[in-house]
């Protein structure tokens, strides 16, 4: 009965996903920029769909079924009596684990005090609370990963860091050390199905997907994979599209994702076999004969000489977190890359999940991700004194979608796509200080930043007003510094008034990548840009009235 209703679900979702594109033909706005309305510049300029991004490829609404309720104060969690509460909560998330179906683990009101990592690791979970304003439910960490993480669940990332001498050097200030584990990984909340590897550091160890079907012809942008054999295949089924670099650095892929570019690419891309470079997560909306409709579009055509196949994924799903504040003590910062694990959330190997509705209070990390698809990021704070590596990090994943979120600590990189990610979505964040776009290195392509705004300051050298924007990371093995068609749509900058009125700020990128579209950039102050290399670039200094966001505008064209 249980297998039968999932399969009848699986149905239901493929023939919601087949219906998503059908809708009458509708008037566009006046005044459209000519990346959207000139057929010529369209052509030589494309865009992917961003809309996908998103809880259920950004259609479906984030679920409101609680399911069955677990207090975490019924397994003797008492908040504010400044006594740990670890043990409690623990019970707690193993009477959950016990629920059959979908469970919410409901934290009390006040402080809960938590020196354990929580291991998420089942399907159709919510972490809920009371909210993350005043009456409502905190979680406090006062402890960091360095200290109570006993897992070896860092151990290949560790082995990474020592055998790449990864270590943040600052004559300076004295600083000769090695990188921290949790620079970019763990979180006191830990999401990840058991026995999971999230990201591969030591390309011996990779070992390729069990192959589900072999593709055969599909048409990048299209949502149609023509395959060899659907036998293993059902509608409504999660798997991935896996493309490889099948000839090293010959390989078509490369120049799929990368164009005809000049600027050397790191040997990462094809010094692991086994190893995608390029990875869609998806859900299979139709099959009939040996075509497959899928949910989404694909990132790259599938064809002889650029191979992909439909792969099986172990992951979760309907894994949600929301309404609650997570609560960091004043600690010390050392430095860049020396974060000792004050991070808050660490998502992986997740398939339509979210987090909404987080305060995140003197983190090291926020919000970490990682081979993880159609999340739901929305409406969070980051703040606090010390400085922090993260606000919300978009690592190895595909259409992720971060909403709202607000940045008002200091950090390194306040909005960031990093290695392996793809069309994934910033919409309406705001960086309240330092703000700088983030780009990693390492096939990440095809990401939008839409309609966020970006507090800067400018400095003044050589009589001109500087200030570079883009300020991507990335070890020269995983270079360039993106893939076509990352996009930055209508992004505002906010430059203080020490700056004079009638100034021109030049507007700067390191080394990025190839194929970026700036569209909009605008500011309270006349600017020029300058990005390396040459990108598409429309409508410098004034913002896109027409289509203030392309992520919602692209949302409505398929809704209708």
């Amino acid at each position: 009965m249980g297998k039968t209703h999932a399969r009848l679900q699986r149905v239901a979702a493929g023939l919601l996903l087949g219906a998503a594109m059908i809708g009458p033909a509708h008037a566009e706005p006046a005044n459209l920029p000519k990346i959207l309305s000139d057929r010529t510049t369209m052509a030589a300029n494309p865009l992917p769909d961003f809309s996908y991004a998103g809880y259920g490829f950004g259609t479906a609404p984030i679920p409101a079924d609680t399911g069955t309720v677990v207090e975490v104060a019924d397994h003797g969690a008492i908040p504010d009596d400044g006594l740990d509460d670890t043990k409690a909560v623990l019970r707690a998330l193993a009477a959950a684990n016990a629920v059959k179906g979908k469970v919410t683990l409901r934290f009390p009101k006040g402080r809960t005090q938590i020196t354990e990592v929580l291991r998420i690791t089942r399907s159709d979970i919510v972490l809920d609370g009371a909210g993350d304003g005043p009456g409502g439910s905190e979680l406090w960490f006062p402890r960091p990963l360095k200290l109570i993480d006993q897992s070896h669940d860092y151990d290949e990332l560790r082995s990474y860091l020592v055998r790449e001498k990864k270590y943040q050097v600052e004559p300076e200030n004295n600083i000769d050390y090695l990188f921290s584990e949790y620079s970019w990984a763990g979180g006191m909340i830990l999401v990840a199905p058991e026995t999971t590897r999230p990201v591969s550091y030591d390309g011996s160890k990779d070992a390729r997907d069990p192959v589900l079907a072999n593709g055969v012809s599909g048409k990048q942008f299209a949502r149609t994979l023509a395959v060899d054999d659907t036998a293993k295949l059902e509608v409504g089924d999660v798997v991935q599209v896996q493309w490889f670099s099948v000839e090293g650095p010959k390989s078509q892929i490369l120049k799929s994702l990368y164009g005809d570019t000049d600027l050397p690419i790191g040997s990462h891309h094809w010094s692991s076999p086994n190893r995608p470079v390029v990875v869609q997560a998806t859900r299979i909306a139709a099959i009939r004969g040996k075509s497959v409709t899928l949910g989404d579009p694909l990132l790259h055509d599938v064809r002889a000489d650029q191979p992909a196949v439909l792969a099986n994924w172990k992951h979760l799903t309907n894994v949600g977190i929301q309404n609650l504040r997570l609560q960091f003590p004043e600690a010390p910062a050392f430095g860049h890359h020396l974060e000792q694990g004050y991070n808050g959330i660490y998502m992986t190997g997740v398939f339509d999940g979210w987090v909404r509705k987080l305060t995140i209070d003197r983190s090291d990390s926020g919000i970490l991700t990682d081979n993880a698809a159609s999340l739901t990021i929305a409406d969070i704070t980051t703040t606090g004194d010390r400085r922090a590596h993260y606000s919300v990090h978009v690592g190895a994943v595909h259409n992720v979608l971060v909403k709202d979120l607000k940045v008002e600590n200091p950090v390194v990189h306040p909005f960031s796509v990093n290695t392996r990610s793809t069309r994934s979505v910033f919409l309406r964040g705001e960086a309240m200080r330092e703000g700088v776009i983030d780009q990693h290195s390492g096939s990440n392509h095809q990401n939008l930043f839409d309609q966020v705004t970006l507090h800067v300051d400018p400095k003044q050298e050589k009589g001109t007003w500087q200030y570079r924007l883009w300020m991507g990371g990335g070890a020269p093995y995983w270079k360039p510094g993106h893939g076509l068609y990352n996009t930055l749509w209508n992004a505002r900058l906010v430059i203080p008034d020490a700056v004079p009125a009638d100034a021109e700020v030049a507007i700067t990128s390191g080394l990025e990548g190839p194929g970026e579209r700036i569209v909009g950039l605008h500011a309270n102050r006349k600017i020029a840009v300058s990005y390396n290399p040459a990108p598409y670039i429309e409508a410098t200094g004034e913002a896109i009235d027409a289509v203030p966001s392309l992520y919602e505008y692209q949302l409505a064209r398929r809704r209708r």
